[in-house]
């Protein structure tokens, strides 16, 4: 029987331009904040049409590595990610000792509040259900580490326990709302977290400055007093391609 020969079929001239514009980051070549070959400087390296720049950058952009800015032109967006460590950054060890829970994420690195608002307000169907009541303090919170947007929180808590208290107050203190409410004699001695991964809304994309095609990992955690009492539900939108989560589990 005679073999039909192989046919090797090139890439497009576009992929084989963001191949080498990606080694070029990932090697280090190009750092974060450099800005990328414009379409007309690839036109004339390459010897190719303005659509084909245009793909090969696109390609880079839908994989998170580069952000396009308007009237300025395409830049790499190459982050170390923030190792959140589910068990570690939530123990009782670090806000009873008056640390924040980011000090945990971050390491040492500069991070920022950069958004705050509080308000009582209805809780979300979702949100009465948990905590049992129909009123609820909301802090919302933009998180930043290195000067770039990194997360969006909004944290829920019962409002008659909170009422009056630190709790909401833009700036609650060493430790945090944890140690707050352990001051009230709600300390969190459990806790519960929902994750999964989905593309933003629109809101979430823009406060974020998500390029295109960036998902997000949603991450929902209900804090539990003594007795499995719920005293918090709080709502988290991470960047995926800011973060690396961490959970330990003994076997």
């Amino acid at each position: 029987m005679t073999e039909s020969p192989s046919v090797h079929h090139e890439s497009p001239i576009y992929r084989r331009i963001a191949d080498r514009l990606r080694d070029q980051i990932l090697s280090g070549a190009l750092g974060d904040g450099d800005r990328l070959p414009g379409e007309n400087a690839l036109m004339k390296e390459h010897g190719v049409a303005r659509a084909t720049a245009r793909q090969a950058l696109a390609v880079l952009i839908n994989e998170g590595l580069a952000v396009p800015k308007r009237g300025s032109g395409v830049y790499v967006r190459l982050f170390r990610p923030i190792r959140r460590h589910g068990s570690r950054r939530l123990s009782r060890e670090q806000w009873a000792q008056g640390l924040a829970i980011w000090d945990s994420d971050t390491r040492g690195r500069s991070y920022v509040v950069d958004e705050v608002t509080i308000l009582r307000e209805p809780a979300s169907e979702q949100v009465a259900r948990v905590l049992g009541t129909g009123e609820v303090w909301v802090r919302r919170r933009r998180y930043s580490v290195d000067g770039r947007p990194v997360q969006l929180a909004a944290s829920c808590f019962p409002a008659d326990l909170v009422e009056g208290t630190a709790v909401v107050l833009p700036d609650t203190g060493p430790g945090g709302v944890y140690a707050r409410l352990g001051e009230l004699g709600r300390a969190p001695v459990h806790f519960s977290e929902e994750v999964r991964a989905r593309m933003p809304l629109p809101g979430e994309a823009e406060s974020l400055s998500l390029p295109a095609g960036t998902p997000v990992i949603s991450v929902t955690r209900v804090a539990f007093a003594e007795g499995g009492v719920p005293v918090e539900v709080n709502e988290m939108i991470l960047d995926a391609a800011s973060y690396v989560l961490q959970y330990d589990f003994d076997a």
